[in-house]
């Protein structure tokens, strides 16, 4: 068994990043391809999040939820040696593997089969990670008990990976048209909405001096306690944005784009919020990177939809009139 956990474990390793990074945008619906700038940025931080660290134990962050140890703790059944060193010698094992035991048994922190504790349930990270060892132990049997080649542990990732993306569901639209109130038409109603949905953008604006990609990848590279602080009042920014527009009554002539911007404000809300998660659930920050420029661009489209619109119906706002940044944000940017 220790074979096994071995070779999974280096074959699997150095697979991860890859497989990932190729399906990266799996979850997208007709996302348009990203600049190469932005992509390569996007690929260096799913790289750097599955081989992520954080205590230099030798078992990368994504990797300790399936062996039930601390992504902050080098020894943490105090067996003497890293975690790492633990898992090459079999001391600690997958929870997966039920019929294993630990070779010490004198761990208080040890469970009655004398494995570690679970991972902590409700984070992406231990689920994918024990469906995919599951995964492997199976095609191991079924190869007659062999080692999987590199390439048939990089088919089975995939496989993981896309059984994965099928249990995992996108959060509904925060509002649908039935729940905006749609009142007033025309100039007088235009502008005055401006201004209010002005005003609470500026209401919600935060202290941040870089872009969320940024503070990401602050927070994986650099171990920035404030950057992961940053990017939950980033999320906390968004989400009352979205709210607070909701709330405004829409004129008839942009009820569609308004719809579509406060939904796109709030996703990208959930998506900065599971951003500051990386370091205690690393998939869930994989899967909201893989998402972040789909939802990016629908906001850019809601936003330069609306600002046409306005023109549309004869409502032009200069910069620097009220109600003006709002309406023009994509033209400023």
């Amino acid at each position: 068994m220790v074979g096994i956990l071995r070779h999974w474990r280096i074959a699997f390793s150095a697979l991860l990043s890859a497989v990932i990074i190729a399906t990266a945008y799996m979850f997208a619906h007709s996302v348009e391809s990203p600049q190469s700038a932005q992509a390569s940025t996007e690929t260096a931080l799913l790289q750097a999040i599955a081989a992520k660290d954080s205590d230099g134990d030798g078992l990368p962050d994504w990797e300790e939820a399936l062996y039930g140890t601390s992504p902050n703790t080098i020894d943490t059944f105090h067996l003497g040696m890293t975690d790492g060193e633990a898992v090459a010698k079999g001391l600690v094992v997958p929870r997966a593997v039920a019929d294993v035991s630990v070779a010490t048994s004198s761990q208080n922190s040890l469970d009655s089969n004398g494995l570690p504790p679970p991972p902590a349930e409700g984070t992406l990270t231990a689920v994918f990670a024990k469906n995919f060892f599951m995964l492997y132990l199976s095609a191991k049997q079924a190869n007659g008990g062999a080692d999987l080649t590199v390439d048939q542990v990089s088919v089975l990732a995939t496989e993981a990976l896309n059984q994965f993306s099928k249990s995992f569901i996108l959060s509904t639209n925060f509002k649908t048209m039935s729940d905006i109130k749609i009142s007033g038409t025309g100039y007088d109603a235009l502008r005055a909405f401006a201004i209010a949905a002005e005003a609470i953008l500026k209401k919600n604006t935060t202290d941040a001096t870089m872009s969320e990609i940024q503070y990401l990848q602050s927070a994986i590279q650099d171990n920035d306690a404030s950057a992961l602080a940053h990017l939950a009042s980033l999320a906390k920014a968004y989400r009352d944005t979205a709210v607070g527009i909701a709330m405004l009554p829409i004129p008839q002539e942009i009820a569609n784009d308004i719809l579509f911007i406060v939904n796109a404000i709030m996703r990208l809300s959930e998506i900065y919020n599971d951003f500051a998660r990386v370091n205690i659930d690393p998939m869930t920050a994989m899967l909201a990177l893989q998402q972040f420029r789909q939802t990016e661009l629908e906001a850019e489209r809601a936003f330069t939809a609306l600002a046409n619109t306005y023109v549309a119906n004869g409502v032009i706002l200069h910069n620097g009139t009220p109600g003006a940044s709002f309406v023009n944000i994509m033209v400023n940017l």
